[in-house]
């Protein structure tokens, strides 16, 4: 440290090794051939002897690169949110790369704020978990004009990455699995559907699978989160006009699921023996709720991952067109689905 017990500048190192700024300089950049030995070990001590560390900020802004990656999740409470960001972190780990990652909370002034704050910072790309931001915040984005990838959302006249879950064959595989364990009523459960792709693409390849066997019933309902009131109101419609019927319910994401478990209960209802029970994304209580619960278990980890090697590669020049790369979900079967 300093003789003022503040930290320790290049102008500190360059005194106490009695010398200039430019040798200092020299040698924290690498071009120590260019310094005396007698030179180099002077100012080795003295960086020793202050506790030096130069900073890293400063340094990549001199070089134009500040390695930087920002990272807007709308909401980081969603165990879909939380494990696509390891997936992130540990992808930045590997190419050098350090995260910011900023919290909107489906809050639009927040959004706002934090695309001000991370180009304030002069990230090199950014990572964005878009499911449930506002279009005044996804046009900002755009003019940004950043290497940016789209985190499982889609957004209409927006050119961007995307990767995430393909939505129509896991959609698909998870209702053939309740027609085939014979369930005759089966309930879509969405939050409200907007503009928001996985949403709309989920519940098309439900209706259009279901569409297969028109013997049964297919219905989809759009519920707010927290909402209990009402998620009550539609689960005790649906059970009670399709009385008599072995039924189901769908739900369109793991916050939901946990919603559904909750109003079920109020109900006085059991999954797997009253009503079946599938949910997209797995969640870790999943396997311990009563009977245990289906999911379609999406690979976040992966997602988050490969969303982040591709931010890298455009930043570093790829001018490719623009790609979605989707990956397959994985049905983890349960008793709340079983005959």
């Amino acid at each position: 440290m300093s003789s003022q017990g503040t930290r320790a500048t290049i102008s500190d190192v360059a005194k106490a090794a009695k010398t200039g700024k430019t040798s200092v300089s020299r040698y924290l950049n690498g071009e120590q051939h260019l310094l005396s030995d007698d030179l180099k070990q002077r100012i080795e001590q003295a960086i020793q002897r202050l506790n030096y560390r130069p900073s890293q900020m400063a340094r990549s802004l001199k070089g134009g690169q500040t390695r930087l990656i920002g990272m807007i999740i709308a909401d980081i409470t969603n165990p879909y949110s939380v494990d696509v960001l390891r997936g992130v972190e540990e992808a930045c780990r590997v190419q050098g790369f350090t995260l910011l990652v900023c919290n909107t909370n489906n809050e639009i002034n927040q959004e706002q704020h934090y695309l001000e704050l991370l180009s304030s910072y002069r990230v090199e790309g950014l990572v964005v978990n878009a499911v449930g931001m506002r279009e005044e915040a996804l046009s900002k984005l755009q003019q940004s004009l950043l290497p940016m990838v789209l985190i499982d959302r889609k957004i209409p006249d927006f050119s961007c990455d995307m990767v995430g879950l393909d939505n129509h064959r896991a959609a698909t595989e998870a209702t053939r699995h309740l027609i085939e364990q014979g369930f005759e009523a089966v309930m879509f459960l969405s939050e409200p559907l907007g503009l928001v792709n996985t949403r709309l693409e989920r519940l098309h390849a439900f209706q259009s699978t279901m569409a297969e066997c028109p013997e049964l019933i297919a219905c989809h309902a759009e519920v707010v989160l927290n909402k209990g009131e009402l998620l009550d109101q539609a689960l005790s419609q649906f059970c009670h006009q399709h009385r008599g019927m072995r039924k189901a319910v769908m739900s369109a994401n793991g916050a939901l699921t946990l919603q559904v478990a909750r109003s079920l209960r109020r109900l006085g209802l059991n999954w797997g023996s009253d009503i079946g029970l599938l949910g997209f994304d797995e969640l870790e209580w999943a396997e311990l709720a009563g009977a245990g619960i289906t999911t379609l278990k999406q690979p976040t980890y992966q997602i988050g991952y490969a969303a982040l090697e591709l931010l890298v590669n455009r930043i570093q020049g790829d001018a490719q067109p623009t790609v979605e790369q989707k990956y397959p979900g994985e049905l983890i079967v349960r008793g709340s689905t079983l005959r």
